[in-house]
């Protein structure tokens, strides 16, 4: 949503430096040249031994190589040291590995970094907090998890929209959709916290299934990073005027929990259908979320118009693939997303 949840969050923070490359060393040289020589009867009748070559010296071959500094001197490679110590696994749906080798790893853990401004202490904390909660909450669980139909159907979607012919990860957009004026109770649906969060974690973890961070072959840096998610959040016939107790707490619990353990996934968050003040939510979220973060938020009184915000995106033609009702041609949301099980 947005900040007052009836709109929990899904937020990320500013970049940071590029991924350092996986150190490598040259082979040093052998010496040109062998010293000749043999054993004679009668030495006066030898010819003279061929003078070997000096060898070079060791600091003038130091001097010659350009080495790059191992990947465990690196902030990546100290994350990665981070996470071996942890104890727990997964992040993401990525099994970690050595980010020497696995791709995969590498971005999560720059995008750690990208979201504490290169400051690896900071990175350092967030990676760990994040572990604990992943081996806690278990996240990967939740999306097999069935919830309550009658507190959360019709809530949220994720759909996925990819250009034809495309393998890239520039050819593919990942949305969720939070769709709050469809809450039959808000006592019901919010009334009980940890239900709320773990299904709203499902359907973030449903979008993350789509974006497939596990099958990566392209590493990200402060600059590039293709793997984030659009997030619309629909608050169509919502009161802004009055909310529960029960709905600002998973507000706030929604945001601190995605600010902590989903950091830069986030590409563009929509709050559709909302009216022209909405102080308060911002209010919320600038508790919790970097300045940088804020900027990618956009409130539009007319859900209808949310397609045309899509024109230069990679796939082509998206907005005409967005459901009908935010002025796609798409037709309806429930037919096109998916969403947590619900029974």
């Amino acid at each position: 949503m947005g900040a007052t949840e009836q709109q929990p969050e899904v937020v990320s923070a500013p970049d940071a430096p590029d991924v350092p490359k996986v150190a490598t060393e040259a082979t040093e040289p052998e010496a040109a040249g062998t010293a000749p020589g043999s054993i004679a009867a009668d030495k006066a009748d030898a010819p003279a031994p061929t003078e070997a070559p000096a060898p070079i010296p060791n600091e003038t071959k130091e001097s010659t190589e350009q080495k790059e500094p191992a990947i465990d001197s690196t902030p990546i490679g100290q994350l990665w040291t981070v996470a071996k110590a942890s104890g727990h696994p997964e992040i993401w749906g990525v099994t970690l590995a050595d980010p020497a080798k696995h791709v995969p790893t590498r971005i999560i853990l720059q995008k750690y970094l990208n979201a504490n401004d290169a400051d690896l202490a900071k990175a350092k904390d967030q990676l760990t907090k994040t572990l604990e909660w992943r081996a806690k909450t278990k996240p990967l669980e939740l999306v097999s998890k069935v919830f309550s139909k009658a507190k959360f159907d019709g809530l949220g979607y994720v759909t996925k929209y990819t250009q034809e012919g495309s393998t890239e990860p520039e050819g593919k957009e990942v949305f969720t959709w939070n769709i709050y004026g469809a809450t039959k109770s808000m006592d019901e649906t919010f009334g009980k916290l940890e239900e709320f969060l773990e299904w709203r974690v499902a359907l973030m973890e449903l979008a993350l299934q789509e974006l497939d961070i596990p099958s990566a072959t392209k590493p990200i840096t402060a600059d590039y990073d293709p793997y984030k998610i659009f997030q619309v959040h629909d608050y169509k016939s919502i009161s802004f005027l009055r909310q529960s107790p029960q709905v600002k707490a998973a507000s706030t619990e929604t945001i601190k929990v995605f600010a902590q353990n989903y950091p830069e996934l986030l590409k563009e968050k929509f709050f559709v259908n909302v009216p022209a003040v909405m102080g308060f939510i911002y209010t919320f979220m600038k508790l919790f979320v970097a300045p940088k973060t804020i900027k990618k938020f956009h409130p539009m009184s007319n859900g209808g118009n949310l397609a045309r915000e899509f024109g230069e995106s990679n796939v082509s033609g998206l907005g005409d693939k967005l459901p009908d009702s935010y002025g796609g041609k798409g037709g309806k949301l429930e037919e096109q997303g998916k969403g947590p099980l619900l029974e």
